[in-house]
């Protein structure tokens, strides 16, 4: 657990989820007085248990000298919550868990100034969650204990303090809802993925969202190194006025070639010189894994790592559930679960990594639903529609041209059958059944991990009417 100083006053937390009560903790430990409420009275009763005074926060606010709240909690859209009511007008600072984080570093750091500890944050719409992962798994490789959470697995104060005597490295998956939070948090590498519309009804905006984004860069240390993908408007706009302010610039791209690294499918490159090859590595596959390799390898090389070293641990990389993992063969076709494909722009990577595509999607649709992927469908021989967005991704695809075949499937099994027996009885070379939902999955599943693994339950109760498989 992350060691935190001792802070006057009373701070109050709200939200008591896995972070919330991760707060509790921490803070609890550093001998502070906690005050915490969740409307949830169970998670109340934990946070009493543990030795916080339970408040009805939007009933009774008090004045606290600090608000930690969970990310869900919304600041301004649709509307600000009620408790971020109460908080601005008691003049309260509103903060989030990294911000407790960073001032229990900042502690050790000042007690251990011999050792550098860097901080790596990654954000972006996709691929923030494989690119954390890589990062942790090449720094492991290479003899460093990394620390790896935040929007990723372990809460952010559950993670280890620093040990004296080994490099350490904290590798944080950092989302939007996260970042609106941040006052104070200085990474010391910052990536940025990409960015494409997402969580508007949040941010209230595309600018809204961008700008959460860019708080990523706002702290940051003085020497931070920026790792920017430039593929998109906004990723770009964002690199130049990092650039523009003096910083150190690191940028991605695989349509500009003059990119400090130039990706593709096969092999990352860079000043016209190829530094990677990828078509070995099995779960980096597509050019959106070549970019998060991309990435991961800039941070690398910025802490120093050999090219050969960084290489050898991408290919023992065994990549992440839920994005694009080859769950089970059958014959000649491979089911691929890429339930954590939530927007039409992470499936637009998924259905160019792959041939002869019996694409599954749907769910509940966010906003444009299909569009942008107009041109994705040259390998889809057919789709099989699910959710709430079955009727909606029908539409979508009949006014396309060239026309895309679909059927409306309505549950997830009724399409993991239908999808396998029609590409059985096609008796292609080689055929793909892609989970690749672009839509999020709250109108059937709690979340896209029970999404695919229902998809995974399904794959395996269709194989032994089969009569095997591999």
């Amino acid at each position: 657990m992350i060691t935190l100083p001792h802070f006057s006053g009373e701070t109050a937390v709200f939200g008591l989820g896995r972070s919330g009560l991760a707060c509790v903790d921490a803070l609890l430990l550093a001998g502070c007085d906690v005050v915490a409420w969740d409307d949830k009275p169970t998670q109340c009763e934990m946070a009493a248990k543990r030795g916080a005074t339970i408040r009805d926060l939007t009933q009774d606010f008090g004045q606290p000298a600090r608000l930690i709240v969970s990310p869900g909690v919304p600041l301004t859209h649709p509307a600000p919550h009620a408790v971020v009511v109460n908080a601005r007008a008691a003049g309260t600072a509103i903060l989030g868990d990294m911000d407790l984080f960073y001032a229990g570093l900042q502690q050790w750091r000042a007690d251990n100034p011999q050792h550098h500890v860097p901080i790596i944050g990654i954000t972006g719409t996709n691929g923030k969650s494989t690119t954390t992962a890589l990062i942790g798994h090449m720094l492991a490789h290479c003899g460093w204990v990394p620390q790896v959470g935040g929007n990723l697995g372990t809460p952010i104060l559950q993670l280890d303090m620093p040990q004296a005597d080994a490099k350490t490295a904290y590798v944080l998956e950092l989302s939007s809802y996260q970042l609106d939070l941040n006052e104070t948090l200085a990474c010391d590498i910052g990536i940025l993925t990409n960015i494409s519309p997402d969580h508007l009804d949040r941010h209230g905006s595309m600018a809204g969202y961008v700008a959460a984004k860019q708080k990523l860069f706002t702290h940051g240390t003085s020497d931070m190194t920026s790792i920017i993908c430039i593929d998109d408007a906004d990723s770009a706009k964002m690199a130049s006025a990092l650039a523009e302010q003096g910083g150190r610039v690191i940028r991605l791209s695989s349509t500009q070639m003059t990119a400090d690294v130039h990706v593709s499918v096969d092999d990352l490159s860079g000043d016209g010189e190829t530094l990677m090859r990828l078509e070995f590595m099995a779960s980096l596959r597509g050019l959106h894994n070549a970019q998060n390799a991309a990435a991961a390898l800039a941070v690398g090389q910025a802490l120093g790592l050999s090219l050969a070293d960084i290489t050898e641990a991408f290919i023992g990389f065994p990549g992440l559930a839920h994005r694009l993992q080859p769950i089970d063969r059958f014959e000649a076709l491979t089911f691929v679960n890429d339930s954590k494909a939530t927007n039409a722009e992470a499936t637009r990577h998924a259905l160019a990594a792959y041939r002869n595509i019996y694409w599954i999607a749907g769910g509940r649709a966010k906003d444009g639903g299909l569009e942008g992927l107009e041109n994705s469908f040259s390998d889809v021989r057919r789709a099989y529609l699910i959710g709430e967005a079955a009727p909606q991704f029908a539409q979508q695809l009949s006014a396309m041209a060239p026309h895309v075949d679909y059927v409306e499937s309505g549950q997830l099994q009724r399409a993991v059958f239908a999808a396998a027996d029609q590409a059985v009885a096609d008796n292609l070379d080689e055929a793909t059944i892609l989970l690749s939902p672009a839509c999020a999955s709250f109108d059937q599943f709690d979340n896209f991990e029970a999404r695919g693994d229902a998809f995974c339950a399904h794959v395996a109760s269709w194989k032994p009417q089969q009569g095997g498989g591999m």
